[in-house]
C-alpha cells in the first residue's frame, strides 16, 4: 500500500493543492483529446467529475503497483459514463499507459470502454446503468466488515441518478447497517442528458440522504482544498455513513462548454477541440493520437481474483419427505457451523421464514443482511460481496430474485461475480399465491446470460448435495426449487437416488429408471411425478426410462445423446415450455446433429390460477397421470 495513504489530515496543504490543480489542468486536456479521437463519449460530466476522481485516487489507500491487494480501499464510479475522467486519472497515476487510454478510448477490442469495466486496473465494478454504484459500494463496505480487513469504500455518483429507486434502497441499508466506512461523493453539476436536473426530475439530494440517516456536507467540487476537507471530514465520522455533495460545473475549464447540456454526451468538433485546448494552454494533439489509434494496445485487463470460498462439509442425509427449501436451510446451517472461520453473508428481502434462512440468522446474526423489500439493491450488494472474499448467498422467491431484478443479475454476470442465488417458490408450485408469484423463467432468464449456471434439484437429498458443492462450482449459480414437500426419489430396487454416496457433478444426469423406447426427461419438483408416470407405463408394457436433469443449461453431450436416441422423448417441467429444459434438448439435438423421432414439450403454457399446487399440476397435466396420458397420446400418434 502507499505510505501515508488515506484522508488522514483534516486539511490539504497549499503546496499539494497547487500540485493537484496543475494535474487537473493537464488531465482536462487528456479527457478532451480522448473523446475527440474516439468521436464519442461524455466530456462534459467527465470535466465536472475530474477533481472528485483525482482526489479519491490520490488519497485513498490504493497502490497502482498492486491494484488487487485485498486490504485496499474500494472506489466505485457509479456514473460510469464519466470514464474519460477516471481513465485520465488512473493513467496519470501509473495503472496503465495514459497514451493508451487517450488513443484507444471506445475502440473495438480496447479495455478502455465507453463505460467503466471491472478488469481494467483500478476499476472495481462495471457501471453505466445508473443507480447501481451505491449498492455495489454497500456490498464492498459490508465485505470490509465481514472479512475484518476494514477498508474504506468511496462511491462517486452523479446527481441525476439520485432519482433512482435503487439508490434509496442502498442509502437505507447503509444507514441501517451502520456502514461508517462508506463515503459517497456526488457530482452536483445540475445537468443530465435532457437538460437541467431540476427540470428533468427534481430531487432533494441533501434532504434524501439526511432523511435516511446519513451525514451530509456540501462543498465546491472544483476547489481541491475544499473538496479534500469535506471528504476527510466525512471519513472521520464514526457514527454514520456520509454523503459529500460536490457542487460542480459541467464542462469545467472550457468556457463554451460550461453549463451546456449539449456536451453531456457530445464530443468536440476539430475546431472546438483546438479552441478548448488553447483555452487550457495545452497543445493540440488530435492528429498525433489519431495516428496512435492504429497501433497496438499495450494495456490488458486483469484476471479475475480467486474470490470463490471453498468449504468441505460432511454428508448429511435429509429426511425423506420434506420440501427442498427446508433442506436448503438445513444445509446452510451445516455450512455455517462446519466452517466458522469462513466469511459468509446471507441476504434476505423480508422472507427469511419462507425461504428458510431464519435459522442461519440466529447462529450468525452478523452475517445475515436483512435488506427489507429492496431486491434491486440486494442483488447488487450480493454481487459486490461475492467478489470480496465472502461466500455470498441471497435467497428469495423466484419472481423477485429473477424477474424483479433481471438487469441487476445481468450486471452480476457482466462483473463475473460469485453469487449463490437460491430461488424458492418457483413455477406453479408457488400454489395459492397465484399468477403474480408464478415464476416460469428461472431457466429461460439465465439462458440469456453468459456466465450464470442454473441448478434445479429433483428432491431434498439432491438439494443438500448441491449446497455442499456450490462453493466449488464458482461463478454465479442459481439454485431453483419449488415450495411443496416432495418425497426422496428411489430406484426400482428401492435405493435412494441421491443417497449417502451421491456427489453432485454439474451437468450430470441421473437415471432412476432405465428405458430406451420412451424417455421422460424431468427437472425439479415434477421429477417424482415423472418417476410415477414411468412406473405406470412400465406396468402397461411400455419401456419407459426417466432422466433427471438438474443442470438444464448445461447437459453433458453424452447424456444428451443417450436421451435423444429414444424413439419418443417427453420433457416435463414446471417452467415455460419454450425456454426451459425442452429448449435445451432441442438446441442439443440441432448442435449434435441428432434427429429424434419425437421431442414433446410438457410444460407451462400460460399463467395458472391460484390453488393447491398438486391440483394445479393435475390441471396442467404435470402430475403422474397427466404425464402418462401425454406419453400414450404421443405413441398413438406415431
Amino acid at each position: 500500500m502507499q505510505e501515508h495513504a488515506g484522508f488522514i489530515l483534516p486539511e490539504l496543504d497549499a503546496e499539494m493543492a497547487s500540485v493537484l490543480e496543475k494535474r487537473a489542468s493537464l488531465l482536462r486536456g487528456a479527457i478532451l483529446t480522448m473523446t475527440s479521437v474516439a468521436g464519442s463519449g461524455h466530456p462534459g460530466g467527465s470535466l465536472s467529475s475530474l477533481e472528485i476522481d483525482l482526489l479519491l485516487h490520490t488519497f485513498a489507500r490504493i497502490d497502482a503497483t498492486h491494484p488487487r491487494v485485498p486490504e485496499r480501499d474500494r472506489i466505485v464510479i457509479s456514473h460510469g459514463h464519466t470514464s474519460p475522467a477516471l481513465y485520465a486519472v488512473l493513467g496519470q497515476q501509473g495503472y496503465f499507459d495514459l497514451d493508451d487510454a487517450i488513443a484507444h478510448f471506445r475502440q473495438a477490442g480496447s479495455p478502455f470502454e465507453g463505460h467503466v469495466e471491472r478488469g481494467l486496473p483500478g476499476v472495481e465494478w462495471s457501471t453505466g446503468n445508473l443507480g447501481q454504484g451505491l449498492s455495489a459500494g454497500v456490498g464492498f463496505a459490508l465485505a470490509a466488515r465481514i472479512t475484518g480487513l476494514g477498508w474504506h469504500t468511496y462511491v462517486a455518483m452523479s446527481d441525476g441518478e439520485q432519482n433512482k429507486g435503487q439508490v434509496a434502497e442502498a442509502r437505507r441499508l447503509a444507514a441501517k447497517e451502520g456502514l461508517v466506512d462508506l463515503t459517497v461523493v456526488v457530482d452536483m453539476n445540475g445537468i443530465q442528458i435532457s437538460g437541467k436536473t431540476r427540470d428533468v426530475m427534481p430531487v432533494g439530494v441533501a434532504a434524501d440522504f439526511a432523511a435516511d440517516g446519513w451525514g451530509v456536507i456540501e462543498c465546491d467540487g472544483h476547489d481541491v482544498a475544499d473538496l479534500y476537507r469535506a471528504i476527510a471530514l466525512a471519513g472521520a465520522d464514526t457514527e454514520r455513513p456520509y454523503a459529500v455533495l460536490a457542487h460542480t460545473v459541467i464542462g469545467k475549464g472550457v468556457s463554451f462548454m460550461e453549463g451546456d447540456p449539449a456536451y453531456h454526451g457530445k464530443p468536440l468538433s476539430a475546431a472546438e477541440y483546438a479552441r478548448a485546448m488553447a483555452e487550457l494552454g495545452l497543445p493540440d494533439e488530435l492528429e498525433q493520437f489519431q495516428e496512435l489509434r492504429n497501433r497496438p494496445i499495450s494495456t490488458r485487463s486483469l484476471p479475475d481474483e480467486d474470490a470463490t470460498v471453498h468449504i468441505e462439509t460432511p454428508t448429511v442425509i435429509a429426511p425423506p419427505a420434506v420440501d427442498d427449501r427446508s433442506a436448503w436451510g438445513a444445509a446452510l446451517v451445516e455450512l455455517a457451523e462446519s466452517a466458522p472461520e469462513v466469511p459468509m453473508a446471507v441476504l434476505d428481502c423480508d422472507l427469511a421464514v419462507s425461504v428458510k434462512t431464519d435459522a442461519f440468522a440466529r447462529i450468525r446474526p452478523g452475517a445475515f443482511i436483512e435488506c427489507g423489500v429492496g431486491e434491486h439493491n440486494a442483488a447488487t450488494v450480493a454481487g459486490a460481496l461475492s467478489i470480496s472474499g465472502v461466500l455470498t448467498f441471497w435467497s428469495d422467491f423466484g419472481v423477485f430474485g429473477i424477474d424483479e431484478v433481471y438487469n441487476q443479475q445481468r450486471l452480476n454476470d457482466l462483473n463475473r461475480a460469485n453469487v449463490q442465488m437460491v430461488l424458492t417458490h418457483c413455477g406453479i408450485d408457488v400454489g395459492e399465491d397465484g399468477k403474480t408469484h408464478q415464476c416460469f423463467d428461472y431457466v429461460g432468464a439465465f439462458r440469456n446470460m453468459f456466465g450464470w449456471r442454473v441448478v434445479v434439484p429433483a428432491d431434498p437429498l439432491q438439494t443438500t448435495a448441491v449446497i455442499r458443492a456450490l462453493s466449488d462450482i464458482g461463478g454465479n449459480v442459481a439454485l431453483a426449487m419449488g415450495r411443496s414437500k416432495i418425497p426422496a426419489l428411489r430406484s426400482l430396487a428401492g435405493d435412494l437416488v441421491y443417497g449417502e454416496n451421491y456427489v453432485f457433478r454439474y451437468g450430470a444426469v441421473e437415471w432412476p429408471r432405465d428405458g430406451a423406447d420412451v424417455i421422460i426427461v424431468a427437472m425439479g419438483t415434477v421429477c417424482s411425478e415423472a418417476v410415477g408416470a414411468s412406473d405406470v407405463l412400465r406396468g402397461e408394457g411400455i419401456d419407459t426410462g426417466v432422466a433427471l436433469v438438474s443442470c438444464p443449461l448445461d447437459i453433458d453431450d453424452a447424456e444428451a445423446r443417450r436421451i435423444l436416441g429414444a424413439r419418443l422423448v417427453v420433457v416435463v417441467e414446471d417452467h415455460h415450455w419454450r425456454t426451459g429444459l425442452w429448449a435445451t434438448l432441442a438446441e442439443k439435438a440441432a448442435l449434435l446433429g441428432i434427429h429424434p423421432a419425437r421431442l414433446i414439450p410438457l410444460g407451462i403454457t400460460g399463467f395458472q390460477s391460484s390453488g393447491d399446487a398438486r391440483e394445479l399440476y393435475r390441471i396442467a397435466g404435470l402430475d403422474a397421470d397427466g404425464i402418462a396420458a401425454s406419453v400414450r397420446e404421443a405413441l398413438a400418434a406415431m
